[in-house]
């Protein structure tokens, strides 16, 4: 049995544009990763940059389950000595909408520089209103 391996000026990029207004956040990151690493095309190669470009619109209408509004918190570190800092979910969504769907997608692509490259495909906005009508994306809905 052979193995075709696809080459990368075979690979044909789609634009997908997905409205997250009353989508679960964890439901509707999971399938947005699959679609930015290319699992859903014929000929997926995992060490490849393969995926599809995938627009969010409506960031900030996006919905989580049980307590997390107030319960869920971003954690970061400035590297300094007590320079720990931690955001809940209900003051990201206030200040920036735009990361709560990024940093979720973020977690579910590997923790490489493949990783890094595909999160470059993800273009999230908190409102209807996005600067890539000239790609045409094609809407996308999630049950």
């Amino acid at each position: 049995m052979e193995t075709t391996s696809i080459r990368a000026d075979e690979i044909n990029r789609e634009w997908f544009i997905v409205d997250a207004e009353g989508q679960t956040l964890g439901r509707l990151a999971s399938e947005i990763a699959q679609i930015i690493r290319g699992k859903k095309k014929p000929f997926y190669t995992p060490h490849m940059d393969m995926g599809d470009f995938v627009v969010v619109v409506n960031a900030e209408k996006v919905k989580v389950t049980g307590n997390k509004e107030k319960d869920k918190s971003y954690f970061r570190h400035s590297g300094f000595p007590g320079g720990v800092t931690q955001i809940s979910l209900q003051k990201v969504r206030q200040d920036f909408p735009e990361r709560i769907i990024t940093n979720a997608v973020k977690g579910m692509l590997p923790h490489n520089r493949l990783g890094r490259q595909l999160l470059t495909h993800l273009k999230v906005y908190s409102g209807t209103e996005h600067p890539h009508g000239a790609q045409l994306p094609k809407t996308i809905t999630f049950n």
